[in-house]
């Protein structure tokens, strides 16, 4: 029961990863942002033992700096200019 929270980030992870391999590297870039914010939510409301592999500090650490890294790179790859790609 621990890894499916895991399991669920890893799948949107690969999902980044053939985004990202199909060229659409934006919007595999903003799927590990939405990824990372997904893990700082599941870390703020799973106790430390379902969290599992996602609980590495303390509950406030994990969940801020999960919020920081998600926020910044679903920010980033908003404000990239798309060059007339649409």
């Amino acid at each position: 029961m621990a890894h499916i929270p895991l399991a669920i980030i890893a799948a949107f992870l690969l999902l980044a990863l053939i985004l990202v391999v199909s060229d659409r590297w934006r919007r595999g870039a903003f799927v590990v942002g939405i990824a990372t914010l997904l893990a700082a939510w599941f870390r703020l409301i799973l106790p430390e033992v379902q969290a599992g592999l996602l609980a590495v500090r303390s509950r406030p650490f994990d969940v801020g700096a999960l919020a920081l890294m998600g926020g910044t790179i679903v920010w980033l790859t908003l404000s990239i200019d798309p060059l007339g790609t649409g």
